[in-house]
């Protein structure tokens, strides 16, 4: 989030929930992604749970923001990936731009690893939860709330208290809506940042040197004659109209 304002106006509200000393040291990952999760919400989004690991740990997820505890408190959308699906193929048929994508799992699971790195292309905000003494590599998800710790049990006591925590702070944004104004978008003639970026997008079909691709924005079609033949399924950066790499293909 760019906003100092904003970011420093969240950390004092999380601040303001009564931490245990495991969990102290998150305040600011738990404030920045409980904030992200107010304006999807606020937007329409549905939150999609997964866990291939502890699958009843995103059903609780899932109930927790479905089924408020306080009297008062809004619903939210929030539904969970089935265990035995293929976590791509389902959220790939599932989500919309703007929605959430929130897992708890390992660092190194390769199921969670491929869901997280199409986020940018689908448009969705994505959470990622775990522990172990390894992290997810640095920009795998838009938030990544981590345990330092090898231990299986404690970690699992701890993962309900953060996802508490987050299902708790979200409704106290809400409470501020000045909060939940999204980002300014760039609004200069010309934006250096912006027309050097590739955008992600994911292929949908090909047809010879053009594929239908998939990006927050809908479905495009464009040119791939500057990269090796994609594959549906693949991820590409696309800039003017051409794709321009494929990042881990």
């Amino acid at each position: 989030m760019g906003n100092p304002v904003q970011l420093t106006k969240t950390v004092q509200l999380a601040q303001t929930v009564q931490l245990t000393d495991e969990i102290q040291g998150l305040t600011e990952d738990l404030a920045l992604a409980s904030l992200a999760l107010a304006r999807r919400f606020s937007a329409g989004a549905t939150m999609w749970c997964a866990s291939p690991t502890w699958t009843f740990h995103a059903h609780h997820v899932a109930v927790e923001f479905v089924h408020p505890v306080i009297v008062g408190k809004r619903a939210l959308p929030a539904v969970t990936v089935p265990p035995a699906a293929d976590m791509v193929a389902t959220l790939r048929a599932s989500v919309a731009p703007g929605d959430i994508v929130l897992v708890l799992a390992d660092a190194d699971d390769p199921r969670v690893i491929d869901t997280m790195r199409r986020g940018a292309a689908w448009g969705v905000e994505t959470v990622w939860i775990g522990a172990g003494t390894q992290r997810p590599a640095a920009g795998s998800a838009n938030h990544v709330i981590w345990l330092d710790t090898d231990d299986a049990l404690g970690a699992s006591e701890l993962f309900v208290r953060i996802y508490h925590l987050l299902w708790e702070l979200t409704h106290v944004c809400f409470e501020h809506p000045g909060l939940l104004k999204p980002e300014p978008e760039c609004s200069d003639e010309v934006c250096i940042t912006c027309s050097d970026e590739g955008r992600p997008a994911e292929v949908v079909l090909v047809d010879g040197d053009e594929a239908l691709v998939r990006t927050p924005d809908g479905q495009e079609r464009i040119d791939v004659s500057l990269i090796d033949s994609p594959s549906p399924g693949d991820l590409v950066l696309i800039h003017a109209g051409f794709a321009i790499t494929s990042p881990g293909s």
